[in-house]
């Protein structure tokens, strides 16, 4: 009788205990978001400030993104000034979420970072890429590194749950690693392929992919590009033997396009960011879609001769 009792009282304490409550995190930007949710599976629910087919860097937030930083215990940002219009809002925020605090994330900590020095416009018109080059999770290799902060992040906040976290993380890894060499073999015959881009979004991806990026249509990020520097970009498109202009979903494409017919070579829009395009709903699909287009895209252009 008395085992009976014990039981029911367990069945109603196991009834009772309350289910680990999700992290609320907010990410700067979709890609971000969708490297947390990787790793966080249903112990957390990711809100992004950023719409997907936006330029994040000429963002402009909402009094709405205050609210939801303020409702947030973790943000995850790109950091390197591509998100730099955050500041003031985090500055209102309880300081956990602001630089050093638990709550606070840099994804760009740890990353080999390209082009240290930065960009910078002296009008504007324009937008500084900050500390380095901010577009690094066009890398796949630099998933590793985010997806292990913000692991340890989310240990912070749920320290009991770091077995269920590196499991979520580590599935993750071992389908990148898988689909890494599949991408690696699929752009492997256009290693030291010569390409223009409309916007400087591409080092990361071109390095770890060996294509070489010779020119871009902006002049400097943010700014429309002047005929003469147009002129400037088609001839020595044509002395290096480019054989695509690579374009972001979200800028004007005439410029662009202009340069492409000049040179007789294909306009190839490849996504930057997970849903910016339709089918790009997560981090891989990202990768495999921009590594599928290339491909695509280069195999019906000939070589210049």
């Amino acid at each position: 009788m008395r085992a009976g009792i014990f039981g029911l009282i367990a069945a109603a304490a196991m009834i009772a205990a309350p289910a680990v409550a999700a992290v609320r995190v907010v990410a700067t930007t979709s890609d971000m978001a969708a490297l947390v949710a990787v790793v966080g599976g249903d112990l957390v629910t990711v809100e992004t400030l950023v719409p997907a087919a936006t330029d994040p860097e000429a963002f402009e937030p909402s009094p709405g993104d205050l609210e939801r930083l303020r409702r947030a215990r973790l943000l995850v940002r790109v950091g390197l000034g591509y998100d730099a219009w955050l500041e003031p809002l985090i500055a209102k925020t309880d300081p956990r979420l602001r630089r050093g605090g638990d709550g606070y994330l840099d994804a760009s900590v740890g990353i080999p970072l390209l082009e240290v020095r930065g960009q910078s416009v002296s009008d504007d018109s324009g937008h500084a890429h900050g500390a380095a080059n901010p577009h690094y999770w066009l890398d796949p290799a630099n998933a590793r590194i985010v997806t292990a902060a913000v692991a340890e992040a989310l240990v912070r906040e749920l320290p009991g749950e770091r077995s269920r976290l590196e499991a979520n993380r580590g599935r993750f890894l071992a389908e990148l690693d898988a689909r890494l060499e599949r991408w690696t073999a699929a752009l492997a015959p256009l290693a030291g392929v010569k390409l223009i881009a409309y916007h400087n979004t591409w080092p990361y991806f071109a390095r770890r992919f060996r294509l070489d990026v010779v020119g871009y249509v902006e002049p400097r990020p943010g700014v429309a590009p002047s005929p003469s520097h147009l002129a400037r970009l088609i001839g020595d498109g044509r002395k290096s033997g480019v054989r695509a202009v690579v374009h972001e979903p979200y800028e004007p494409e005439d410029a662009s396009r202009f340069v492409a017919d000049k040179l007789a070579v294909p306009v190839v829009r490849l996504a930057t960011s997970v849903g910016s395009l339709p089918h790009v709903d997560d981090y891989l699909a990202l990768i495999d879609f921009d590594v599928a287009t290339l491909v695509r895209a280069l195999a019906g252009s000939p070589e210049p001769k």
